[in-house]
């Protein structure tokens, strides 16, 4: 035998081998029967934190930022010249109304006093004199022992002295005047700044002097803002006239709004060049942590009280230029909804249009479920996400 068909032989005796190994396979199985893959096991639901929607009575706060500014601001000048012989007060200190300040030389002005005291006496004595020579002339006239002429004469020279004794009088009341001003004094209660002058110095009197210190009122403050002209309109202009406006003031470095206040002042016009108005409004102080010139951030309630949606702002997701939220019904399944929002409440989101109250929304785990799929619900209040101080801090 050949090589080539002993080749062949073993080629066909393979195939004659896989042929009846492939028919015993098929007799093992039963006609027409196939396999089938084991079922695949339910996936489990989503589980998310769900909140039920809310309605209050809120009212609209409008943010600004101002500057604090004193009720009283006063630049303490002299009113009589002299040299300052003494400095009552620390720099920077509190005073009272009506504690002195500085104290002027008095000694020139207690030297006029007496002066004026002098010219008052004389001018009483004169006076005195005329009236009793008055008497008598006119006892004599009535026996013609003198003329009707020295009559009037007396007469004249009361008057005279009368007069002279009250300018004396008004020029002693001028000269004590003068030497209480040698005490100055603070015309309110407040902080005062440091002492320009010093004892030793000379200074003048009168609008043009040189401020000694100057003074500012601190048991109440000002915040002033600038409102733009829609806002006015909206907020402001509808309640001005009620004279109780409410308004917050939170400083720079606090998160929330812990003053509150009252806004005392409305300008009368608006500024046409800005478009906006100014508005004060004033807070108590009675500690004097707030200084006139800091920064305030100002929060302004406007319209009365209206029933709102309120909802957790985490539950608030984007699709392009719309917001939504996902809603959840009886049967746990999840809803897509349009909103739209208003201003934050106390830390909740306000929405004017897309829910009702009671419904329930997904306010945790919004990744998770999808519009049509059903979740397991997990119930949660809605004022317990802690968004409070984020929305204060705005």
């Amino acid at each position: 035998m050949t090589a080539s068909r002993m080749k062949f032989a073993v080629l066909l005796a393979a195939g004659v081998s896989v042929a009846a190994g492939a028919g015993l396979s098929t007799l093992r199985s039963p006609a027409g029967a196939q396999e089938t893959p084991p079922a695949a096991a339910a996936a489990p639901l989503a589980e998310v934190d769900v909140a039920t929607v809310l309605e209050r009575q809120v009212t609209d706060w409008q943010s600004y930022s101002g500057r604090l500014e004193a009720v009283d601001h006063v630049e303490i000048r002299p009113r009589v010249p002299g040299t300052i012989t003494a400095v009552h007060f620390r720099n920077g200190a509190l005073v009272k109304a009506g504690d002195v300040l500085f104290t002027i030389d008095p000694r020139p002005y207690e030297a006029e006093v007496a002066q004026a005291e002098a010219r008052v006496a004389a001018a009483q004595a004169r006076l005195r004199f005329t009236t009793s020579d008055l008497n008598r002339a006119q006892r004599l006239v009535k026996d013609d022992t003198i003329s009707r002429s020295t009559l009037d004469e007396k007469e004249n020279a009361a008057r005279e002295a009368a007069a002279n004794l009250k300018a004396a009088e008004a020029a002693l009341d001028a000269a004590r005047l003068n030497l209480s001003y040698t005490q100055v004094t603070a015309p309110v209660s407040g902080r005062v700044s440091r002492a320009e002058r010093t004892v030793g110095n000379v200074v003048a009197a009168g609008a043009a002097a040189e401020s000694l210190t100057t003074l500012v009122s601190v048991s109440s403050i000002y915040a002033s803002f600038d409102v733009d002209e829609q806002t006015y309109l909206r907020h402001i202009a509808p309640v001005r006239d009620a004279g109780d406006i409410p308004v917050r003031l939170g400083l720079a470095n606090e998160t929330g709004y812990s003053r509150t206040g009252t806004v005392e002042h409305v300008d009368n016009r608006l500024d046409s060049v800005s478009g906006t108005i100014r508005v004060r409004a004033r807070f108590d102080n009675p500690e004097g942590r707030l200084v006139p010139g800091l920064y305030a951030r100002v929060r302004v309630g406007g319209a009365a009280p209206y029933g709102a949606i309120l909802i957790d702002e985490r539950a608030v997701g984007t699709d392009q230029d719309r917001k939504f939220v996902l809603a959840v019904n009886a049967e746990d399944k999840v809803e897509y909804r349009p909103v739209t929002l208003g201003p934050l409440q106390e830390g909740l989101r306000v929405v004017t249009s897309g829910l009702t109250a009671g419904d329930r929304i997904v306010v945790n785990g919004i990744q998770l479920a999808r519009p049509g799929t059903q979740v397991r619900a997990n119930m949660v209040a809605m004022e317990s996400t802690g968004t409070e101080t984020a929305a204060l801090s705005r």
